[in-house]
């Protein structure tokens, strides 16, 4: 039930007090959300709607999953954060756990992705001049075209959208750019021997949910090898189930030399990251050279335990590669000549809507929500389809019904 405020519903009530006192960096969907469990999210008026986004794919594991709740509850109860001064009683459990997940020697753990972005970069460079001999002040470390690893200035450094870059200069220098998905160019960057490492998402996602061709994982491999180049896997939004494997990378069977992790690393419940490595490289920072006073704390240990034992419990990797494969079929089945491309891996996917009389995809995503169910565009003409993975196919087949009423209304 709508509640009147000075002439306003509850909700507009709320979004004029962003607009009011927030910084106008977001432009959100026009609704106010105060609950979720699962798949669903409530706005304030109490109308249940899917989560298509799950916060960017940090709620893999559903919206206040129990055990990601009770863990929280009952360490931040305990002990909260002591800083890196101090040993606590749950960092070297979830340094252990965690490692041994991925299999790498060491961790070091941050809050958000971009912290672990940045962290790994920093790892490049230091490893490219204590280990494979660049002169000082020369490490170069290569990106692609299209990326998205966040929005500090040196990853907006990196970046080749200029609503990302533009006006913040002066960027960062030792950036070298490539075009995604080409291995040819990828080798010729690499023939510089100043070129520490080389960072990319397994999948683009910011992008448009753009797959490279099989076999680019592969070769990203074998040339990183081949010119002792650190390959760097920015996992923050693929990895952790999300493409129907732990990993994206593992869809080729490639371990990443260095491998940032963020978003579903707590199941959206707090802000948690990773820089997952092997020793030669970790131990290349030594104490006082990198750190987070957040980093590491007692909850975010905890928490995180508990966000990794519910993907490998609940087998949320195979539930994301089989309800992928039936959206994909059923998108791609559905008569619209607003839709022009259907494409993704495991649950993450995306549909591309062409304009027509004036009508875009954030005229979709609007209709989209109208009928109960949240999704974002990007780019423009991109909406991606990125449901929580707690998913089950009787709701997955309610979702495809909502698409394709929602789809059927623009023709």
């Amino acid at each position: 039930m709508n509640t009147m405020i000075a002439g306003k519903t509850r909700a507009e009530e709320l979004m004029a007090l962003e607009d009011r006192y927030g910084a106008h960096n977001y432009h959100p969907l026009p609704v106010v959300l105060s609950r979720g469990e699962g798949v669903f999210v409530w706005d304030v008026n109490g109308k249940q709607y899917y989560d298509f986004l799950s916060a960017y794919s940090a709620v893999n594991q559903g919206h206040c999953h129990p055990k990601l709740v009770s863990t929280l509850a009952e360490q931040a109860g305990k002990l909260a954060l002591t800083s890196r001064a101090f040993y606590n009683d749950c960092l070297g459990e979830y340094e252990k756990f965690i490692t041994t997940f991925f299999g790498y020697d060491k961790v070091l753990p941050m809050n958000t992705g971009v912290e672990a972005v940045e962290t790994s970069i920093k790892l490049a460079r230091r490893w490219g001049y204590k280990i494979k001999g660049i002169p000082n002040n020369q490490a170069k470390v290569v990106f692609v075209e299209g990326n998205f690893h966040g929005r500090t200035i040196s990853s907006i450094s990196a970046s080749t959208d200029p609503s990302s870059y533009s006006h913040f200069g002066p960027l960062v220098p030792g950036y070298v750019i490539v075009p995604y998905n080409d291995l040819v160019a990828l080798e010729k960057a690499f023939q510089d021997p100043h070129v520490a490492g080389f960072m990319f998402e397994p999948i683009q996602g910011e992008a448009g949910v753009v797959v490279p061709n099989e076999g680019y994982l592969k070769g990203i491999r074998n040339l990183c090898t081949k010119y002792k180049v650190l390959m760097i896997a920015d996992e923050v939004q693929t990895g952790l189930a999300r493409t129907g494997k732990m990993l994206a990378c593992d869809h080729e069977n490639v371990r990443a030399d260095v491998l940032v992790l963020g978003k579903a690393l707590s199941g959206g419940m707090y802000p948690v990251s990773a820089v997952l490595a092997d020793d030669e490289i970790m131990l290349t920072i030594q104490p006082g050279e990198h750190g987070s006073t957040y980093g590491g704390n007692p909850i975010a240990s905890k928490v995180a335990i508990a966000a990794l034992e519910i993907l490998r419990d609940e087998n949320l990797s195979a539930n994301a590669e089989r309800l992928g494969e039936i959206l994909r079929r059923e998108l791609r089945a559905i008569k619209s000549s607003r839709v022009t491309a259907v494409r993704g891996k495991g649950m993450l996917n995306a549909i591309v809507i062409a304009p027509k009389n004036g009508t875009t995809a954030w005229d979709v995503c609007l209709k989209l929500m109208e009928n109960g169910l949240l999704a974002k565009p990007t780019h423009g003409d991109i909406i991606r389809f990125a449901p929580p993975l707690v998913m089950n196919e009787e709701q997955l087949m309610d979702c495809v019904a909502i698409i394709k009423k929602t789809l059927t209304e623009f023709e």
